[in-house]
């Protein structure tokens, strides 16, 4: 194999793999990437069985070939050279990485022993504007949890539903719910509960991309834009559904700035003990954020609010209360709250295209 590649291209395509596909595993096979080098240019490719994905770079191909290398040296050198063009070319055992003034080389692995990236058998698949899932995924990926031990909240539920796509997730303590435009392009509905993790990083190389589309097979979810693709093994996770959420309950309704809220309560948190619990106190033309005396202080912040029907008290976890805010960030917030330790639920009086539900379940606040 033997290729000459824009260095910025070429760094960039290997920094998105190891992020799709992070070398965690003591197997080199699996922690290794895969590079084709064809008349079209050159492919890196990578999977640790449970998820794959491949990134496509423009490159002048000189031999064709086929080699499987180390792929985050390969990332961190590619990274760090200031060379403007790179060469990459097979020399004995070794992949070598060339510039004018310089020369690394990686060892080159056995690529007989390598699983390869499986193809899809998709059942259903569409499209949806790579803005509005990175807009979705901003909010409904950070809301799965993180604790393996958990598996089947540690992923997003994608589900089309008609011509929207919903995207669900939830940590037991709070659920976010996100519905976008969605084109189906078959007549299965797509279904399938995703890790977050793998989600999380497809929103940030999706921003700008105009279309991206997602297939579902029985057991896999892959997502393809221009130049990537990414594969994964799915869960069991139609339970993850507000379904079985009393939602209906509402009896006082707030509107208020979700930037004051949100500051308010970081600024009022400061003043609480280490689980950080704040009380919003609805007032007959205002909203109280405040904390319960202790021994570590205590703070109230009066904000601006327009409430409707009875007064309450509901008690949050700060931090839980502050990323249910962000997603409203630079406008206004409903908060829907029911009596009791029944959810409330935050919204937007105006939604955009990409729509946000927040359900976010009280604390039971210190005596």
């Amino acid at each position: 194999m033997d290729l000459t590649a824009t260095t910025a291209h070429l760094a960039a395509a290997s920094a998105d793999l190891v992020r799709l596909v992070p070398a965690k595993l003591v197997d080199p096979v699996l922690a290794g990437v895969v590079l084709t080098a064809a008349p079209a240019g050159l492919t890196l490719s990578a999977t640790d069985r449970e998820r794959s994905a491949s990134v496509e770079s423009p490159a002048i191909v000189h031999t064709e070939g086929r080699v499987l290398v180390p792929a985050k040296p390969l990332a961190e050198t590619l990274r760090a050279l200031g060379d403007d063009r790179v060469r990459l070319v097979v020399e004995g055992s070794r992949l070598a990485i060339r510039t004018d003034t310089a020369r690394f080389a990686l060892p080159l692995l056995d690529i007989d022993l390598h699983p390869g990236v499986p193809a899809n058998q998709e059942t259903a698949h569409g499209t949806v504007s790579g803005a509005h899932l990175a807009e979705a995924l901003a909010t409904v990926a950070g809301t799965a949890s993180r604790d393996d031990a958990l598996p089947l909240f540690t992923g997003v539920r994608v589900r089309a539903e008609g011509r929207e796509l919903v995207l669900r997730a939830t940590d037991r303590y709070r659920m976010a719910i996100a519905t976008i435009p969605w084109t189906p392009a078959g007549e299965t509905d797509l279904d399938a509960l995703v890790p977050a993790a793998l989600l999380q990083e497809i929103g940030k190389q999706v921003a700008a991309e105009p279309a991206v589309e997602l297939r579902t097979s029985a057991n896999s979810f892959t997502a393809t834009w221009p130049h990537s693709t990414a594969t994964t093994a799915v869960l069991d996770g139609t339970f993850v559904s507000e379904a079985n959420i009393v939602l209906s309950k509402v009896d006082t309704t707030v509107e208020t700035d979700a930037d004051a809220l949100s500051a308010a309560a970081r600024r009022v948190a400061l003043h609480t003990n280490p689980r950080g619990v704040v009380t919003l106190e609805v007032g007959d033309t205002h909203l109280k954020v405040r904390t319960t005396p202790d021994a570590e202080g205590e703070a109230e912040e009066h904000l601006k609010a327009t409430p409707t029907g009875g007064r309450t008290s509901p008690s949050y976890q700060s931090r839980y209360l502050v990323d249910a805010l962000r997603p409203f960030a630079g406008g206004p917030v409903t908060l829907a709250i029911q009596p009791g330790m029944r959810a409330t639920i935050l919204t937007t009086p105006e939604p955009g295209e990409v729509k946000i539900t927040y359900i976010l379940v009280p604390i039971r606040p210190q005596s």
